[in-house]
């Protein structure tokens, strides 16, 4: 866990709603190693959405520094943070944002069709090694309509690994989803953390800052803690203590 993946140095994002000037970040400064768990937390207006957004590359900030693998964000042109989005991020929503009435393993391919080096046969391999690696090696031909919240959800979440990102960014990823099914995806996402997977994971759920490794605190556009967790809740022991009836 030595490679700083994430360095963000007093980043600051304002715009102007209404002829007045709104400063969503306010100097926000941090690194995210390889191999961490990080939770980033705050309620509405604290600034997590904005954040989200630079960190994505989907915005590009005001002022300050955010380097991604070693590369300045800001010096990339728009079509290189399109590949950037591309081939070093993985997204997961919180709505799964999949193709109706396309099957998983066609949705989990599209990121490889913007990627040139990839070939067609290559595409299929890594998309069943994604579904698989997320436990849908038997829902490959499934379409959405035909699967649970979540399945979709792992079918967006095998989307955001194939293409072998360096983080993995995820959005309100258990926000549509019930109880038991939430413990189940965060078991996922606990699983591929524990194989050195980097996931920043952003949430207004407090208890979710149980399970991850680091959770930073957002508040009127500063970050007002930021707390390692030596010893994260297991989600599998979670899941395991549920009452059966809570479907």
């Amino acid at each position: 866990m030595d490679h700083v993946i994430i360095k963000i140095d007093n980043l600051r994002r304002e715009f102007i709603v209404g002829g007045e000037k709104v400063k969503a970040l306010r100097g926000v400064s941090f690194q995210i190693r390889n191999g961490e768990f990080v939770t980033i937390m705050g309620t509405s207006g604290s600034g997590k959405s904005t954040l989200l957004n630079l960190l994505g590359c989907l915005d590009t900030p005001t002022s300050g520094e955010y380097v991604l693998d070693g590369v300045s964000v800001q010096s990339m042109s728009k079509n290189q943070r399109a590949v950037t989005r591309n081939r070093k991020i993985g997204f997961v929503f919180q709505n799964y944002n999949l193709l109706p009435k396309t099957t998983a393993i066609e949705n989990v391919e599209l990121p490889l069709l913007y990627n040139t080096s990839v070939c067609a046969k290559e595409r299929r391999e890594k998309a069943v090694a994604a579904l698989e690696a997320v436990g849908l090696g038997d829902r490959l031909n499934h379409k959405s309509n035909q699967m649970s919240g979540g399945q979709q959800q792992r079918v967006a979440i095998a989307r955001a690994l194939v293409n072998d990102p360096v983080i993995i960014l995820a959005d309100e990823a258990t926000g549509n989803l019930d109880t038991r099914t939430s413990f189940s995806i965060l078991m996922l996402f606990q699983e591929l953390h524990a194989k050195g997977r980097a996931i920043i994971f952003v949430t207004h759920n407090p208890e979710l800052a149980y399970y991850s490794s680091r959770n930073i605190v957002l508040r009127d556009g500063k970050i007002v803690s930021d707390t390692m967790n030596s010893s994260p809740a297991s989600a599998r022991e979670a899941f395991d203590n549920l009452p059966k009836d809570n479907d």
